[in-house]
């Protein structure tokens, strides 16, 4: 134990800056109708965070100053924000792409019924967690019940054009592995997943996107609880590939979180990490104009969840 954590400390993370800024990422608050034992944001129903209307115009005016054309939301559950509507239809008005990354069971909660057909209408693309296409291993990572009405949601966003070859509405599933494990290779799962889905539940889909679980929050928790958090960490060390440096998402994304600070990335706002060379946060507010470009990007230990194996992101592999 005292070996992997002397190697963890003195392993540094390569250094990064900035390309231009391309993409911004909106955590809409941390509500949500799940408590996903993998989930890096300690979202859950209790969670009370959420960005205000003054907030998201504060993005939507960042967006346009610095011309980035895609919003990618996430959360908890960003469809539960009581302005998610909004920020679409805004969105939509600027010319701006929407992601939502969904959860698929709030599709079939009450109330949620029709947003399928609004996310639709909007053509926001879909990125929905399915983490393995087997029902015990859902509803064990997610809670019970889960799966059946992950399935249902799926079934209802094809309904309305979702991953159908004649639209142009991308459906994109995401998998998680069960614990301290790298994802398989995302290309060989995702057939196996289009296989399953299709000839078991009629279920179409465009991409799958393999994402590592990072050690930090409700999943690094576990990690620690159950004594395996440095073995695993030295697992994404180990597994470090220089060949995905050039893709992590970092390089043109900024994180924003609910109250409008501004982090290199998702997992950095979990760790309220600062932007590089500065000494406390930065507010959005103070960014329009700034397109970060050149800048450094902080890297910590955690980094090597996303450069581990074929690499990890909000978009799937990066190699």
């Amino acid at each position: 134990m005292h070996e992997t954590r002397q190697y963890l400390e003195n392993s540094t993370f390569p250094s990064l800056s900035r390309k231009s800024l391309e993409v911004i990422q909106l955590n809409l608050g941390y509500l949500c109708n799940l408590s996903c034992l993998h989930c890096h944001v300690n979202a859950g129903p209790k969670r009370t965070e959420l960005m205000s209307k003054e907030t998201i115009d504060q993005v939507l005016e960042l967006a346009k100053q610095t011309g980035v054309k895609t919003l990618d939301l996430t959360g908890g559950a960003p469809e539960m924000n009581p302005h998610f509507k909004y920020l679409v239809k805004q969105a939509s008005q600027f010319n701006i792409a929407v992601i939502d990354r969904c959860n698929l069971v709030i599709l079939e909660e009450d109330g949620y019924e029709k947003l399928a057909g609004f996310l639709a209408e909007h053509h926001v693309t879909v990125v929905a967690s399915l983490p393995c296409y087997l029902e015990e291993n859902v509803d064990k990572q997610r809670g019970n019940g889960t799966f059946q009405k992950s399935l249902s949601a799926l079934k209802r966003l094809n309904k309305v054009g979702y991953g159908q070859k004649e639209t142009d509405l991308k459906l994109d599933l995401v998998f998680n592995p069960q614990g301290p494990n790298l994802p398989p290779a995302q290309n060989a799962l995702e057939q196996s997943y289009k296989t399953h889905l299709q000839q078991g539940y009629g279920i179409v889909f465009n991409q799958l996107y393999t994402i590592a679980n990072m050690p930090i929050k409700r999943f690094g928790s576990t990690l620690i609880s159950k004594g395996g958090f440095d073995e695993y960490m030295q697992l994404l060390v180990d597994s470090y590939n220089p060949d995905t440096l050039e893709h992590v998402m970092c390089l043109n994304t900024i994180s924003v979180d609910w109250q409008g600070y501004v982090y290199d990335c998702d997992f950095n706002q979990m760790l309220d990490l600062p932007l590089a060379e500065q000494s406390e946060k930065v507010h959005l507010t103070d960014l329009i104009m700034n397109h970060l470009s050149g800048e450094n990007i902080t890297t910590r230990q955690h980094c090597y969840g996303c450069t581990a194996g074929q690499g990890s992101s909000c978009g799937g592999a990066l190699s």
